[in-house]
């Protein structure tokens, strides 16, 4: 198989605490899943930590040095209502971002042309000097200008179909130039962002959709809105915010779709990189509670990133 796997085990130690939907078993359930056939091919790395430098470039310095100053010496805190840390919270959340930066790094060295980040806490939701539904600092936004500023990109896209808005990417990379972000979610729900165009934005492509979407409205707007502009806009490299909670079975959301569904939006946007980006796709984990839904979800992306 050509796609690699780039994970930490600081990401399993993120510990949020009984209860919590963004747990630790979320990720052992994606490795476990992940070491079984047909993956036997899959080429392992670990990820390095996040270095100061790529946080910054979207994120207030006041605001990494804060979260770091925050982490715990033992028991939990909270950063927000929903953002739980412990004593190894820091290094994971740099480890995650360390990750797609690092996948970066493989790409443009010619190591593979896919990756995927098995990584937590999550990040599409971390803002410039916040965090925010379970993120502490947004990795693919992290990655993306790393890779602007390290290898002299000047088109790079995410596209995130985390069935919650990115409300932080949006933030991190409206009106800014090189940089592309669509996404399809449900709407309302969490975040509460995403309605429509932002003024001034037109690299911020949102698809909102209902609660209740099924697979044939779902992959209609993802033909006719989001695969188009991407195509626009030809991007040099694409990151996949990937997120497994529109499944019909993830307690946090109201969606109709299942694992195939994402695979196949999956297999759109590999298309389009092919054409436009030598085939370099770089996905991170983010969202998924269902456990069962979130392996199974993976499991059929990462088939799709390796075809």
């Amino acid at each position: 198989m050509q796609t690699w796997i780039i994970t930490h085990e600081s990401c399993s130690q993120h510990d949020t605490g009984p209860g919590h939907p963004e747990s630790a078993q979320r990720l052992e359930a994606v490795l476990a899943r992940l070491r079984e056939s047909p993956f036997e091919g899959l080429t392992w790395a670990e990820a390095p930590p996040a270095e100061r430098e790529q946080l910054l470039r979207v994120h207030d310095a006041a605001y990494v040095d804060r979260t770091l100053a925050a982490i715990p010496s033992r028991g939990y805190d909270a950063l927000d209502g929903d953002t739980v840390i412990c004593p190894a919270s820091g290094e994971a959340a740099l480890r995650a971002a360390g990750a797609v930066c690092s996948a970066v790094d493989r790409v443009m060295a010619g190591e593979t042309r896919r990756v995927f980040c098995a990584v937590r806490p999550p990040g599409h939701h971390a803002e410039p000097d916040h965090a925010m539904g379970f993120c502490l600092f947004n990795n693919v936004a992290v990655a993306a200008t790393y890779a602007q500023a390290a290898y002299h990109l000047e088109r790079v896209a995410v596209v995130d179909f985390d069935v919650h808005h990115g409300n932080g990417t949006q933030t991190m990379f409206a009106g800014r130039r090189g940089l592309f972000y669509a996404s399809t979610h449900e709407h309302p729900l969490f975040p509460g962002t995403g309605r429509g165009p932002i003024p001034g934005a037109p690299n911020i492509h949102n698809v909102p959709l209902p609660a209740m979407t099924d697979s044939e409205t779902f992959r209609d707007a993802f033909r006719q809105d989001v695969i188009p502009a991407l195509r626009s806009f030809g991007p040099e490299l694409v990151f996949i915010s990937a997120g497994f909670d529109a499944h019909r079975s993830d307690p946090l959301a109201n969606m109709e779709l299942d694992e195939q569904d994402l695979a196949w939006a999956t297999r759109e946007i590999v298309e389009v990189a092919n054409r436009f980006s030598n085939g370099w796709v770089i996905s991170t984990l983010e969202g998924g509670y269902n456990l069962k839904a979130l392996a199974d979800g993976v499991a059929a992306h990462v088939q799709a990133l390796d075809e």
